[in-house]
């Protein structure tokens, strides 16, 4: 019976972007772990954890939308009458039953 680990061929590498998501997996793991204190934590810690999230996820709170807006939608309470839709959008198509 052949030993070794299952499942790998001999010379596999896993990607350094799969690295990279378990890796950030296991700092948000134990960080949930301390929030909900079952996992000690020392300040130290926490600080270096959250200097390794903030290299590899984007601070959500410092995205400036700097784009310009092309279309504006304006949102109106009333609805048309039936015969105001026909003359704006003309009738509505019959479908083949």
């Amino acid at each position: 019976m052949a030993r070794g680990r299952p499942g790998r061929a001999p010379g596999f590498k896993m990607p350094d972007e799969h690295r990279t998501k378990i890796k950030i997996t296991q700092i948000l793991k134990y960080l949930g772990e301390h929030m909900e204190g079952l996992r000690e934590m020392g300040p130290t810690q926490i600080q270096a954890a959250q200097i390794l999230l903030r290299k590899v996820m984007p601070d959500l709170a410092a995205i400036e939308h700097t784009g310009e807006v092309k279309q504006t939608f304006a949102v109106s309470p009333e609805l048309p009458t039936m015969e105001e839709w026909e003359a704006e959008f003309g009738a509505p198509k019959q479908l083949d039953s």
